[in-house]
């Protein structure tokens, strides 16, 4: 971004951090063990402007479809998110469900229905019962609080191991909203099913900027695109991706933050700042994980180049294996660059593994196999590669694979 602002990271953050909003996670009966937190609300104070980015599977599930044409009115009150069950493949039935859902909403806030953005996760093929809902938000419309984002960002979670929230404020300096404190807060969950296209598994963003619809889609459109869509743990996208972003304006409640401004550019850092920090945590709680992967490609010769390049050694089982068991094994990163399809010449390509040297010109760098070993030790492993093709760069965050994994997965429904 061209406009530099101080990011005030905020301890023990998240989507209730941003002016204007409240939030609960309740057990509401979508999931067997009574000891989990199975349905978030977040809230806002009043109607807000509202923008949203989604799976472009084929499945894209009740929720989503309901959701796009909510958040297109560009207007909303509360957001509904259930875990347990995805509602995805379920047909009209599922619809019905999902409309059901923000019909309920909307009674309870006093709202419209179209204002209500609702998602879900958890199994695909299942019918979604509307029963947990009809005492479950009640139940959490009692518990409503600036203190219960983190009790939302735990009920949406699925094989997460953590709760995954994040925010920051900034002091603007832009004409017309100097001194104005702006924070931008959210929670995200995602652990397996990882490919997002177009969103990520579930993200709520909120903020109390003052934004749009229009302008607010645009901030979405083109952070997503550099965060949550760089995430990679298994290369399967879900039909359930969903990312939700409210603007309370609660910060500046007689301004409007306007495309191709300073301010506009400040709000973006700052929502930039947040969306990678979320993706990175998906990445690095991907299913049986023990290692976060950040792989960066340089030196293409277009942005699809660089992405392509990337994503190939992201989603490659023998590099993310060769992760997980320490190896060094650069020429499992060479083979995947070179059937990516990415345009470069071997002769022009460079390696690193956590800053090591491996490969130049594409032949092997001696290096020494032990001091590759203690850098393993790391809870990040970073991977450097340089086409020599161009000035493109993308960087994709991923995992390893481990035992784990499999384990999980083939768990998953019993």
């Amino acid at each position: 971004m061209s406009i530099a602002i101080t990011l005030a990271p905020i301890e023990g953050g998240g989507i209730t951090s941003a002016k204007g909003f409240t939030a609960a996670g309740v057990h509401a009966g979508f999931r067997r063990n009574k000891s989990r937190l199975d349905m978030a609300l977040v809230v806002a104070d009043e109607p807000c402007a509202c923008a949203g980015t989604f799976t472009r599977n084929i499945f894209a599930s009740a929720p989503v479809q309901v959701s796009r044409k909510n958040v297109a009115q560009g207007v909303a009150k509360c957001v509904v998110v259930n875990s347990g069950n995805a509602n995805a493949a379920t047909g009209d039935e599922g619809i019905k469900v999902a409309e059901e859902t923000c019909r309920l909403a909307a009674e309870a806030f006093g709202c419209a229905p179209e204002q209500v953005l609702v998602s879900s996760t958890g199994v695909v093929g299942v019918q979604l019962d509307i029963a947990p809902f009809t005492t479950g938000i009640p139940a959490a419309q009692a518990l409503l609080s600036r203190d219960g984002g983190s009790d939302a960002a735990h009920a949406i979670m699925t094989t997460d191991t953590y709760a995954k929230e994040q925010a920051v404020s900034y002091v603007s300096e832009a004409e017309g909203l100097a001194g104005t404190t702006i924070t931008v807060g959210g929670c995200v969950k995602g652990s397996g099913m990882i490919m997002p296209n177009m969103a990520t598994m579930i993200a709520v963003v909120t903020t109390d900027a003052p934004l749009a619809h229009d302008a607010l889609q645009h901030a979405l459109n083109a952070v997503v695109d550099e965060s949550f869509n760089k995430v990679v743990v298994d290369g399967d996208t879900s039909p359930n991706d969903t990312c939700f972003l409210l603007a309370s304006g609660a910060a500046a409640p007689d301004a409007t933050i306007e495309e191709g401004t300073p301010a506009f550019e400040e709000f973006v850092s700052a929502l930039d700042f947040v969306c990678q920090q979320l993706a990175r945590m998906i990445a690095a709680d991907g299913e049986g994980s023990t290692k976060l992967v950040t792989v960066n490609v340089r030196g293409a010769a277009s942005d699809e180049d660089a992405d392509t390049a990337a994503r190939a050694v992201a989603t490659s089982p023998l590099v993310k294996t060769a992760i997980f068991g320490h190896d060094c094994n650069w020429g499992r990163i060479a083979v995947k660059l070179g059937m990516s399809g990415a345009s470069f010449k071997a002769e022009d390509c460079d390696i690193d593994i956590m800053g090591i040297p491996v490969c130049r010109g594409g032949m092997e760098v001696p290096f020494d196999e032990n001091e590759a070993l203690l850098k393993f030790q790391e809870n990040e492993i970073v991977i450097d590669c340089d086409l020599g093709a161009g000035d493109c760069s993308c960087t994709i965050w991923t995992c390893d694979l481990t035992y784990d994994y499999v384990r999980i997965n083939g768990e998953y429904r019993t």
